[in-house]
């Protein structure tokens, strides 16, 4: 499986918004490209997928920013995979006996693989992360 870097940040930017979700305000984006350390530019791409895709809703004004828009622990890893980098783990049809047992074996690793990604919530891996005191 390929993760890419987009995906990484749309992770790290969603289990972000779960830890600041107690203070009940949205979080700008510069704020959360600084906490995990992302090119604000590419920040920016990857919150407007997510809005688009209804996992984030922003505010404007210099008070806005981002908050999530459904709760966490209904956003599974693959989703925001999806969302981010259209991945569905299809496989490829070689022909042949040989091809055919292989890909048998690919399917297994891809069907765990989609298991693990939709079973893991971005509020479960909140939750593995200890809390922060944020000082502004």
């Amino acid at each position: 499986m390929r993760v890419t870097a987009k995906a990484e940040y749309a992770c790290l930017a969603l289990i972000a918004l779960t830890q600041r979700q107690r203070e009940k305000r949205p979080v700008h984006v510069s704020e959360i490209a600084r906490g995990q350390g992302i090119p604000l530019s590419t920040l920016t791409q990857v919150l407007l997928k997510l809005k688009g895709a209804g996992l984030v809703r922003s505010t404007r004004g210099s008070a806005g920013g981002y908050v999530l828009a459904r709760p966490p622990e209904e956003i599974a890893l693959g989703e925001v995979l999806r969302v981010i980098d259209g991945y569905n783990g299809v496989s490829r049809q070689l022909p042949g006996p040989s091809a055919r047992i292989l890909a048998t074996v690919w399917d297994q690793i891809r069907e765990t693989e989609r298991r693990i990604l939709e079973e893991t919530s971005i509020a479960a891996l909140a939750e593995q992360i200890p809390s922060i005191d944020w000082v502004i």
